[in-house]
């Protein structure tokens, strides 16, 4: 099962989504890492949460901002993997304007492939919405697409084996839904979803019971805030 640690897992007192909190988790024995992705005014993908800077009243958008004016905590794409390089799974959830999905996707591909070649890329775990993974799918073979959703969409969308068969028919690597929709019920359809190729992953995962439960659901990758935890259940990536 990958680990991911969310945003870094940072410890008390440290910035999350930046390289020391990135370092840590992959010290701490993590076999992923997520955090989100937002183009700066001249296009370089960087790392952040909410892509807004400064102190009320004097905030700045990371859209209108060009690279050379952010924090230097804020590492972009490119530091980020000179830094740490790739032997580890990557998951980024990508933001910016609507309509901008794309854009911020090839440009994060770019870097990654600049970075590592196609063995980054097939580690590399975008997330979004369904039309929006079916669209970049022909854009790149090796990157893995995450379809990012609830239960409800899914249900909506003709049940479990329906929707799964567009997913796959879209190319589309893994299904992610929130922790607490993981339930005793739901548990069953990650059997339906292997049986389609498809992984199932689980979001918000904070505690021991918790992880220790989707795990025994037979989930392919948890994302958690709680870095010990983690790796206790998931495996570390040196095993």
């Amino acid at each position: 099962m990958i680990g991911f640690a969310h945003r870094g897992a940072p410890a008390p007192h440290q910035r999350e989504n930046a390289l020391p909190a990135f370092r840590r988790a992959l010290a701490g024995g993590a076999n992923g890492l997520e955090s989100d992705a937002w183009l700066t005014a001249d296009g370089v993908p960087v790392l952040h949460h909410d892509g807004v800077l400064g102190p009320p009243g004097r905030r700045r958008r990371i859209g209108d901002l060009t690279a050379d004016r952010l924090p230097g905590w804020v590492p972009t794409l490119a530091s980020f993997y000179a830094e740490l390089g790739t032997s580890f799974e990557f998951s980024l959830d990508l933001k910016g304007p609507p309509g901008g999905w794309a854009s911020t996707a090839a440009a994060v591909v770019a870097v990654t492939r600049q970075a590592g070649g196609s063995t980054a890329a097939r580690r590399l775990w975008l997330c979004g919405y369904l039309p929006e993974l079916a669209a970049f799918r022909e854009q790149d073979p090796d990157v893995r697409l995450v379809n990012s959703t609830s239960m409800r969409t899914v249900m909506d969308g003709g049940g479990v084996s329906a929707y799964g068969g567009r997913l796959h028919a879209a190319g589309v690597a893994a299904l992610n839904l929130r922790t607490r929709e993981w339930t005793p019920p739901q548990a069953r359809i990650v059997a339906v979803l292997h049986n389609l190729g498809i992984a199932a992953f689980g979001w918000d995962a904070q505690r021991t019971s918790t992880l220790t439960r989707l795990a025994g659901y037979g989930l392919d990758a948890v994302y958690s805030d709680h870095l010990a935890r983690l790796v206790r259940i998931s495996g570390s990536a040196a095993a």
